[in-house]
This record gives structure tokens, sequence and C-alpha cells, in this order.
């Protein structure tokens, strides 16, 4: 053990010190490392937990990749089971289901609203929407027959005053006149997302076509592909020689990305990103132009939900900041308070031949065992108010404005231990400056200081 450790060790142990200043200063510097740690544990906590809640609730809705009409919404297009196929033969691609929308009007005795119905079949996955059912059922949808089922929002059913086993008329209107259906709700979802909650239904996908009159079975609204790995960025293709070679998407050719233009090898997976360029390349078998299709990820097709997702990380780092500078002035404080109240020591010290730097070096072990003790208190009081959030929901939120019933408070162990090693870091850091203090202190005059 190095003697500037020793020494730091032996004044921090000692719990009888009759330095009536020092202890003090010791414990409001401890707690201004740990309320600052626990502010950005906290900080981060939300933050991370809003991103992630939303924008799981948004992919729940439509997965990782859109495919859809080049025209826009409300547009057919083709989409076949070989296109199919070729999508789901795209390096990354887990699952492809499709879907068909149409608006409607849907009418009570006292009120009525303007929704859209997506129709879905039985190769839709419902978990999303069975995670977020709040009564009833998902629903029983199939691509064969109509089972004449509805699965409303919670918004809409209040907005209508509906329930589950209520039986509603459905009105459309398109170029074939005024088209009337009946339906029975099946069940209630609540996702507090508004921009879906207050508009968006599901049923059966035979339903919907035959609303929109599309009687070739290879039009669709659109298709939502689930990606395995969303944030992976390479794909491995084979060259001709036979040897499997990484290559970024933007650098291929549509050929190259085409199953039949070149072998695709089991390997590293495409993002979401990729996946949407790789679409993009691929001939989708598209012949008549209006049915020309494109690919967009989630954060494209809903930019203004991402991208004010986007500057909560501006806050974080500003928060961050201020919290990391607190924590360093309460540091560089205490360390020159203790500095002047152990000036006879280190006149001591250096009578007896310390240098100044074995002098600096004990004190900044000594800032570091007090800033340790913060760093401990600070996660215990971090910690524990992201568990009690987590599981008691205690801070409630207007779903209206914020997506969500309460605050969502996602607990990363990584990113905690990267907080207080970037907190240990700079704080020691912010006080080698001051310790030089320490070479100014000579040990004729330090031995009648008081």
């Amino acid at each position: 053990m190095s003697l500037p450790l020793f020494i730091a060790r032996r004044i921090y142990m000692n719990k009888g010190d009759r330095h009536k200043v020092s202890r003090p200063v010791i414990h409001i510097a401890t707690a201004g490392v740990a309320i600052g740690l626990a502010v950005m544990i906290i900080t981060v906590s939300v933050v991370m937990g809003f991103k992630h809640t939303i924008r799981d609730k948004v992919i729940g809705f439509g997965s990782h990749v859109l495919v859809d009409n080049l025209m826009g919404y409300s547009s057919e297009t083709s989409i076949s089971d070989s296109t199919l196929q070729l999508l789901l033969n795209v390096e990354g691609v887990e699952h492809v289901q499709r879907y068909a929308d149409a608006q409607g009007i849907l009418k009570t005795d006292s009120d009525f609203l303007g929704v859209v119905f997506k129709g879905v079949d039985e190769n839709y996955r419902m978990d999303f929407l069975r995670e977020h059912l709040t009564e009833g059922k998902t629903g029983s949808f199939s691509s064969e027959k109509s089972s004449n089922e509805l699965l409303i929002s919670r918004q809409i059913a209040d907005k209508l005053q509906l329930k589950t086993g209520d039986r509603l008329f459905a009105y459309f209107i398109n170029n074939d006149g005024v088209k009337a259906r009946k339906f029975t709700v099946a069940g209630i979802y609540q996702t507090n997302l508004t921009q879906f909650d207050q508009n968006l239904c599901f049923t059966d996908i035979y339903t919907t076509r035959r609303i929109n009159s599309w009687h070739d079975t290879d039009l669709y609204s659109g298709a939502e592909i689930t990606v395995s790995n969303p944030t992976q960025d390479y794909l491995t293709l084979s060259s001709q020689d036979g040897t499997p070679q990484l290559v970024e998407v933007s650098s291929l050719s549509a050929m190259a990305l085409q199953p039949f233009g070149a072998e695709l090898h089991t390997g590293l997976e495409l993002s979401a990103d990729k996946v949407s360029q790789a679409i993009k390349l691929i001939n989708l078998e598209n012949e008549e132009p209006e049915h020309a299709m494109q690919s967009k990820t989630m954060q494209e097709a809903y930019p203004q939900i991402f991208h004010w997702l986007e500057l909560l990380d501006m806050n974080v780092w500003i928060i961050l900041a201020l919290m990391v500078c607190v924590a360093g002035f309460t540091m560089i404080s205490g360390l020159l308070i203790i500095i002047l109240e152990r000036t006879q020591m280190i006149g001591t010290l250096k009578a007896l031949g310390a240098r100044n730097a074995t002098v600096r070096h004990t004190f900044l072990w000594f800032a570091a065992f007090i800033i340790s003790q913060g760093l401990l208190v600070g996660d215990i009081i971090g910690i524990g108010i992201v568990l009690l959030q987590r599981h008691f929901g205690i801070v409630t939120l207007d779903p209206a404005t914020y997506y969500v019933s309460e605050a969502p408070m996602e607990l990363n162990i990584p990113v905690i231990v990267a907080l207080n090693i970037a907190t240990l870091l700079i704080s020691v850091f912010v006080l080698i400056a001051p310790s030089y203090l320490i070479s100014f202190i000579h040990p004729a005059r330090s031995m009648r200081y008081e």
C-alpha cells in the first residue's frame, strides 16, 4: 500500500477526529455527490423508460418497417405471395404481415365517429394489442370470412359509450356508393397513444377488402415487417469464389440484394433502417405504376413522435452536466476547507520529508473516499426511487400529453455503472488544481497556524 493511500485511509477512518469543521464539511460533500448521482440515475431512467416504452408502442402498431403504396395513404398496392416471399428472403426479416385499411363511420343511436378500419388476418401478430387489452378479447380475424367483430380503443368506446358485446353499424362511402356493415364489439384496448387510439379499430381483412371492392386477391394497403435485430448494420454476402464478405447495405446494388442475384449467407442481420433500404433496391414485381411500393421505418412514418423523443436527450445531457458541476463544486469547497484545517498536519509531513506530490495524493485519495461514499448513497437513493416507481407507479402523468399514464422508468445497470465511474473520475479530476494549494504551505509557518 502506498504512503498517500495509507495516510488517507487513517484520516478517513478516524471517527474520533477532533477537527470540528471537517466532519460537517465531509457530510455536506458526501450529500452533494449523493444527490447529484441520484438525480442523474432518475433522469436517465425516466428518459430511457419514455423512449423505449413509446417506441415499443409505435412499433407494436406497425412493426419495424412499413411497406405501402408510393401514392400515399388509402391507395392499394399489389403484394402477391411471391412478393411476400421476396420480402421474407431479405436477411434479418423475421415476420411479414399484410393488412388492408378502409375509412368509415361508426354510428350509435346517439352519436357517430369517423375511424379507420384496419383489416388483419390470422397471420397478424396480436401480442401487442392483447397486452393492452382492457376489456373483452382481441377477436378472431380471418382472410377467408367475416366474423363481424370489432376491436376498438378505449378512447373510441368512451366517445360512443360502447362496451364489449354492443352492436353498432358502420357506414362506408366510396365510388360504389354507401355500404353498411353491422359489427359487434369484441374487445377494447388502450395504449394511450392518441394518434392511434382516437381513430383506429381492427376487424377482418376479408371485410375491409370487400368494402374497398378489391376483387384481386393480391391487393392490400401495405405490409408490416418485423426485424429480428433492429440495430444491426451489416449483411454477409458470398463473393464469386464462395468467400463470405461483410458489406454495408448502402453500397450494394439492386441485383446483389435479390436472392437470385447473390446467395445470402446466414450471418449478421440487417437493422430496420437497412432492411428498408434493401427493400427499396429490390424489384418488388409491381408492373403497374399505381401499385408501386415504398418502404420506410417507423421513425420515418411517424417522425413527430420520434423527434419529440430525441429532444429528451438534450434535456438529459443538460441535467447530467448540472449535477456533475454541483458535485464538483461541492467537493472543491470541501477539499479547500479540509486542507486549511489540516495545515499543521501538512507542515509536519513536509518537515518529515514528504514531497508536495505525496501530500497532494494523500488529499486526493481522501477526496476519493468521500466521493465513493457519496456514490454509494446516491446509488441507494436513485435505484430505490426507480424501483418504487416501477412497482407502485407513484408518479402519474396525463396520457393525452405524455402517451403514458405513469412515469416509466428503466433500470439499466451498465448505464448506472458508467454514471458512477464518470462521476468519480470527473470529481477527482476537478480537484487536481485546488490540491496545488498544498504547495504554498511552508512547514515553519504551518507549525504556528491555528
